[in-house]
């Protein structure tokens, strides 16, 4: 967890130095291999309901591939930008939310059961108290790091919101493919974050050409 603050926090860093951006840009894409859940599904006693009991699906759980600095003056933050993150079926969902410094995420609840979300991590820690199914409350990130967030009623659920002090990451898909469009050309350190941690680094060049640029990653 240290390892993936600290790089996010270089990341924020990186933006008070000045930089020069060459026009045009690059896509980094690629697969992350990630590991696969072995478990079984298992019932879910709280969810059972007339007929056959409700099982709580297999977790796909994606990793987040980022630059660990970006180069000052290639974009601008969106402080009204809002994302989301539903508890539903007693999970978060997402599993991990990647969002940018000044997002406010609205955490709605969609189950017939009451939630309380609530984070003790550093870089956002809240508790939203409980509430039932149909509202909403949400929280403003406003510190680039990581935030792991809980229920205080179902001490299964458990999901990660990543917040970046810039836009060059992107959130594995459910095949491990991933993106980063519009990067300027240059050198950079590229990131795999996955489950809490940082598993892998790589410096990575896109030609002042543009193009894509392919990077694949194993995680185990």
């Amino acid at each position: 967890m240290r390892n993936g603050i600290a790089l996010l926090l270089v990341a924020a860093l990186a933006l008070l130095r000045p930089a020069t951006v060459s026009t045009g840009g690059g896509v980094i894409r690629g697969l992350v291999e990630l590991p696969r859940p072995q478990a079984a599904a298992e019932p879910r006693p709280s969810a059972a309901v007339i007929g056959a009991p409700a099982v709580r699906p297999i977790e796909l759980r994606p990793a987040v591939v980022y630059l660990t600095a970006a180069p000052r003056g290639a974009f601008e933050l969106d402080d009204s930008a809002r994302a989301s993150m539903r508890q539903q079926d007693e999970t978060f969902v997402p599993h991990v939310l990647a969002v940018t410094t000044g997002t406010t995420v609205e955490f709605p609840n969609v189950d017939a059961t009451y939630h309380n979300v609530f984070s003790l991590s550093k870089t956002k820690a809240f508790d939203l108290g409980r509430y039932g199914r149909g509202a909403s409350k949400s929280v403003r990130f406003s510190r680039p790091g990581v935030v792991h967030v809980f229920c205080e009623i179902h001490s299964h659920m458990s999901a990660y919101i990543v917040v970046f002090a810039h836009r060059f990451f992107a959130v594995t898909d459910a095949a491990g493919r991933f993106a980063i469009p519009d990067v300027p050309p240059g050198t950079y350190t590229l990131a795999v974050w996955y489950e809490g941690e940082v598993r892998d680094t790589r410096q990575i060049t896109v030609p002042d050409a543009g193009g894509d640029v392919e990077s694949n990653f194993v995680v185990r």
